[in-house]
């Protein structure tokens, strides 16, 4: 597993990078993901989550926790309203790395 700011620093460059598969290779199969309020399940759903998101840029603040339950404080722009806006990002991992669930918070 990685430490947490290196895993941190994977995951939004995974998310930012052309590579979708990258990024959802970061995902257990049947991941559990909160974010604005809604909720999914399953690396189908995240796919389609994915497409929903628009094009943004991380500045990633603080990394807390340990490489199993971590927390991410990043700051998020692009062409959305409210930009910019800092969110919580809270992973939990399971022994191979792989998330397992991810909530994004304000």
């Amino acid at each position: 597993m990685h430490d947490t700011r290196g895993f941190v620093e994977e995951y939004f460059a995974a998310a930012t990078g052309p590579d979708r598969e990258r990024y959802f290779a970061l995902f257990e199969d049947d991941v559990v993901v909160h974010d604005d309020g809604r909720g999914v399940r399953g690396l189908a759903e995240v796919r389609r989550w994915r497409e929903e998101t628009p094009d943004v840029h991380y500045g990633v603040r603080e990394v807390t926790g340990t490489p199993a339950v971590l927390e991410a404080v990043a700051d998020v722009s692009g062409d959305f309203p409210g930009s910019p806006v800092t969110l919580r990002f809270a992973f939990e991992r399971d022994a191979q790395g792989k998330i397992t669930a991810l909530t994004i918070t304000p």
